[in-house]
């Protein structure tokens, strides 16, 4: 039954709830896929975790493959909520909710020093293939701390000039207004219409017009691990540039602001105090006109001397 239940489950969910657990669900499906939902263990799911996470390729910030076990029991939680809400079983019944996911590691991730954050963005301009793309990406990154699928999923309709606003999707479906700098506003909208994206149309795009995906990050950040042997050897990605943007925020303009900064809407961070502690779009565009040195349509007149080392960019 699980071969014929996981292919509705997988449909019914987002396309990003989709996209991470659907190579746990086709395990599930290769291993369990002839046995009936309420027929697995307790002790056979945390075995089929164990199996996962031995299987797991080393990468170099490899974490011994605990996220493998984490998502594959996550993944089979979400088959059994939906089989619970189906009537397929009784919610006491989910063997899934009594195996424990193993104990997140703290992060090796950090903000950037000033001078390593312009040796990234020299590197990327003076290399590749397409620097100018490459450098929007970074700038995108770095003024608005989103995260890689936000950045994706960002199209011509999502770019507000008047206000230099863009509209982030990104994990949870959330949906947010992010201030920008006039000079990425002014090369976002140039970029879309050189390399021919409409309405509708994904934003990031080749020289050719061909949409990029998430293998230009790849591609970009394996290129400046070669030129700058730090990036390889601790393994930077686009997220430190989102931990470089809120750790200034955080430590120039106080937790709430970076908290709005970065899209943050939940109580799990810092419990009920969040409800008082919240900031506006205004005053996230007032540290972003800080940090860039550009004024904002939407910040209030500060004079704040910035200490975050502004990206490097070439025009186009």
């Amino acid at each position: 039954m699980s071969a014929d239940y996981l292919p509705q489950v997988a449909n019914a969910v987002p396309a990003g709830t989709r996209r991470v657990y659907g190579s746990y669900w086709e395990r599930v499906v290769a291993v369990w896929g002839d046995r009936r939902i309420d027929e697995p263990t307790p002790l056979e799911i945390r075995q089929l975790a164990d199996e996962v996470k031995a299987r797991v390729v080393v990468r170099k910030n490899s974490r011994g493959g605990r996220s493998a076990a984490e998502h594959l029991i996550a993944a089979l939680r979400c088959m059994y909520r939906h089989a619970v809400a189906d009537q397929l079983i009784a919610e006491a019944d989910n063997p899934a909710t009594r195996v424990a996911k193993p104990r997140r590691l703290a992060s090796t991730r950090r903000a950037l020093p000033n001078e390593r954050l312009a040796e990234i963005n020299d590197v990327a301009a003076a290399t590749g293939n397409d620097p100018e793309l490459d450098l929007l990406i970074l700038r995108l990154h770095t003024e608005t701390a989103c995260r890689r699928g936000g950045a994706l999923a960002l199209c011509p309709d999502d770019l507000d000039a008047e206000q230099c606003l863009v509209r982030l999707r990104e994990k949870g479906e959330t949906v947010r207004w992010q201030p920008v700098s006039p000079t990425l506003m002014r090369h976002l909208l140039r970029h879309a219409e050189e390399r021919g994206a409409t309405s509708g149309d994904q934003l990031l795009r080749y020289r050719i017009g061909q949409p990029i995906t998430a293998r230009r990050y790849d591609y970009l950040w394996t290129r400046l691990g070669k030129h700058l042997p730090w990036v390889a050897r601790q393994g930077v990605t686009t997220h430190w540039l989102r931990h470089t943007t809120l750790t200034w925020v955080e430590r120039n303009f106080g937790y709430g602001v970076a908290r709005e900064y970065a899209g943050h809407t939940g109580k799990s961070d810092a419990g009920t105090t969040t409800t008082y502690v919240r900031a506006d779009l205004h005053e996230v565009a007032a540290a972003l006109a800080a940090m860039t040195g550009e004024t904002h349509p939407l910040a209030e007149s500060r004079e704040r001397n910035s200490v975050i080392s502004r990206p490097h960019y070439q025009a186009a």
